[in-house]
């Protein structure tokens, strides 16, 4: 807020108690308070207004906004379908009924507003439905908009950042490294860029984008579990785990961010805590291989054989392919049960192949979360 906007605020409040009945004096406080980002004052001030002179049109979309920012997206809604009925064909209320929704958590009943001559016109329609499209997981659908919003809105930083981020869950690099740049220092695009170089195992080059994407945003799943990657990668498993674990939960079911968690607390030694995070994994899906995989590893380290040949077989019926399947078998195989040789073999494979690739333990998880397996959902701000 401005010291101008401030000390008009105050004017206009002053004069508010001296004369309550005025409507116009009413409307330019609500509307101030609006401007002042004092959204719980203005939703209260369009309340009182309107028993004065029912709202519609553009002072019922400016309560919509109003009550859309206190957090009261009922009323929002409210307010805006009266606007919507003064203008039928604004697309900017259309679009404020549509982000409500999405912010409601009604995902589906969202997308029904973002008609097509909605996401045409307005750069952030395009946005809300690719972000949309990505929470629900409709990725053969969002590829193709994708692309068409890019060119449709080519100037639109925040919409090349949602962009970047669904790019990455669609195995899309080099759509996400153009859409990251087009989108300068947003914090999507910062965390895009910093993954990408992650990938590229530029671990100085990524943490400087993910130190910056957090400064920026602080609540920032991927860049969280992106510098938790970067410890891991160093050698700093520690430091690690408290990073993936603040990404993990921030995302709740993004499965590789737990698997990670898991083995960065494995890594440092804390068998316990990895045992917790892989549980969690297979809490949110318990047809996920690696998990089953990993589970195997600690039952094999705690001498649980049985149980250990259990989870192996399950995990190559669910991913033959799975790096964690790949790392049970051959610790079963070396060790023959003995639990002490299991643990010698493990630390020994820390830094040899297990991937078909060729590729370390660590570098599967970074795998893992910076290509198409790492589709968690987008987020709203």
């Amino acid at each position: 807020m401005t010291d101008e906007t401030r000390q008009r605020l105050q004017r206009l409040a002053g004069f508010y108690e001296l004369d309550p009945g005025n409507v116009a004096l009413l409307s330019d406080y609500s509307n101030c308070a609006l401007e002042a980002d004092d959204c719980q004052l203005a939703a209260a001030l369009f309340g009182k207004l309107d028993r004065l002179a029912p709202l519609n049109g553009t002072e019922a979309n400016s309560a919509g906004i109003a009550a859309m920012r206190a957090g009261d997206q009922k009323a929002a809604q409210e307010w805006y379908a009266r606007a919507l009925d003064d203008r039928p064909d604004d697309v900017n209320v259309t679009f404020n009924i549509a982000w409500s929704l999405a912010l409601a958590g009604e995902f589906e009943k969202s997308r029904e507003w973002l008609r097509e001559e909605v996401v045409t016109q307005l750069p952030q329609a395009a946005m809300l439905d690719l972000q949309l499209a990505h929470q629900l997981g409709l990725f053969d659908e969002a590829e193709p908009q994708l692309l068409r919003y890019l060119e449709l809105h080519p100037d639109y930083a925040p919409l090349h950042a949602v962009a970047s981020v669904l790019a990455m869950d669609l195995d899309r690099p080099d759509v996400a490294r153009e859409a990251a740049k087009k989108a300068g220092d947003h914090p999507d695009a910062l965390t895009t860029s910093g993954t990408l170089e992650l990938g590229k195992r530029n671990l100085e080059e990524a943490r400087g984008r993910f130190e910056k994407a957090l400064a920026l945003r602080a609540q920032n799943p991927r860049a969280e579990v992106g510098l938790g990657l970067v410890e891991l990668a160093a050698g700093n498993a520690t430091a690690a785990a408290k990073r993936l674990d603040r990404g993990a939960e921030q995302f709740k079911d993004h499965l590789g961010s737990w698997l990670a968690a898991g083995w960065a607390h494995f890594i440092a030694g804390d068998v316990a805590q990895a045992e917790a995070r892989f549980a969690t994994a297979l809490s949110h899906d318990d047809t996920f291989g690696e998990a089953h995989g990993s589970m195997a590893v600690i039952e094999l380290l705690r001498g649980r054989t049985d149980e250990a040949r259990r989870r192996i077989d399950v995990a190559r019926r669910l991913d033959r392919q799975a790096f964690s399947t790949a790392l049970a078998s051959i610790l079963w195989e070396q060790s023959h049960g003995n639990p002490e040789k299991a643990e010698q073999i493990f630390r020994i494979a820390l830094q040899q192949p297990i991937g078909l690739d060729g590729s370390t333990l660590v570098e599967e998880l970074i795998k893992a979360n910076t290509g198409a397996a790492n589709q968690a959902p987008s987020t709203f701000h």
